[in-house]
């Protein structure tokens, strides 16, 4: 199967330093998203759950930080994105 025939959207990350990660990337005119900020199991839609204590669902959540992809990147883009995330942080 040939790769460009995908439509890769998410590349998600973890960081325990995630919102300084997502600050420096800020800064470096990389935008980000936390795509799953709420864990599953503390979310409205199963307050029947909201009491359990899920430490790595927790972790995930507060870890999770999707870095910029889309077919339209430039290799150049790309490259500038791996560079900037790795010089201040080893994801």
């Amino acid at each position: 199967s040939d790769w460009k025939a995908h439509a890769f959207h998410l590349f998600p990350v973890r960081c325990a330093e995630r919102d300084r990660l997502q600050q420096y990337l800020s800064e470096q005119g990389i935008q980000t998203i936390i795509h799953y900020p709420i864990p599953p199991h503390q979310q409205a839609c199963y307050q029947e759950w909201n009491h359990l204590s899920l430490p790595i669902a927790e972790t995930l959540a507060h870890e999770e930080l999707s870095l910029p992809l889309n077919p339209t990147m430039t290799d150049a883009e790309v490259q500038y994105v791996v560079e900037a995330t790795n010089i201040k942080f080893r994801v």
